[in-house]
């Protein structure tokens, strides 16, 4: 899936390039390489009052050629996912001057679902899941099960185009209802690398 980076100066120009006319808002994202309507896409959005690069999906509506002469840019109006709507409200927050008290995170999430199989760190038997927010440090659970907070589990990822599973220790740190934050717990510094090579390939497609 290809990523749209879209930095701005400030809030204020991230403001005058979002629209609230679709459902779930769109922006217009610079970009010279061409994209075909109903494109899926992740926008990588950042300007300096925002705490982190923050990702969202969205489908692209249009792309524009540049025109130098009128001094239009080239790029994408990209419609957000509604699956991101927090994220695209928060951004929304973070621009109009709110949550200045934002805690930064160590590592960008990458806003994909994949799916997955887990299980408990002290039982063998594991369970279907999806992943979804994928970063570095954490990653969000959706299952069908409950689980408490605290939690020691285990969460097996294939990358794509990859044929072995990675196994992930990692602990539950929060819940809303059937999703669960996770912390990833690394042994040694070869799982962050797999981890690390496995959202790469996520976001490129490879």
């Amino acid at each position: 899936m290809r990523v749209l980076k879209a930095r701005f100066r400030d809030a204020d120009a991230f403001l005058e390039a979002y629209s609230d006319e679709p459902p779930q808002g769109s922006l217009f994202c610079p970009t010279t390489t061409p994209l075909e309507e109903g494109q899926e896409v992740v926008v990588e959005i950042s300007f300096p009052e925002l705490p982190n690069k923050t990702m969202l999906r969205g489908t692209v509506l249009s792309w524009r050629s540049a025109l130098p002469r009128l001094r239009v840019r080239a790029g994408a109006e990209v419609a957000f996912d509604a699956v991101d709507d927090d994220k695209r409200l928060f951004l929304l927050e973070v621009a109009a001057g709110e949550h200045q008290d934002a805690v930064k995170r160590r590592h960008a999430r990458v806003p994909v679902e994949v799916p997955c199989r887990w299980r408990l760190a002290d039982v063998a038997e594991s369970a279907e899941g999806t992943l979804r927010d994928i970063s570095i440090g954490g990653a969000q659970l959706i299952i069908d099960e409950e689980l408490e907070l605290d939690s020691d589990v285990v969460v097996e990822l294939t990358a794509p185009g990859g044929a072995q599973p990675i196994s992930i220790a990692a602990k539950v740190s929060n819940a809303i209802d059937n999703a669960y934050g996770l912390r990833f717990i690394y042994r040694d510094g070869g799982g962050s690398r797999r981890l690390r090579e496995v959202v790469r390939r996520l976001t490129s497609g490879d």
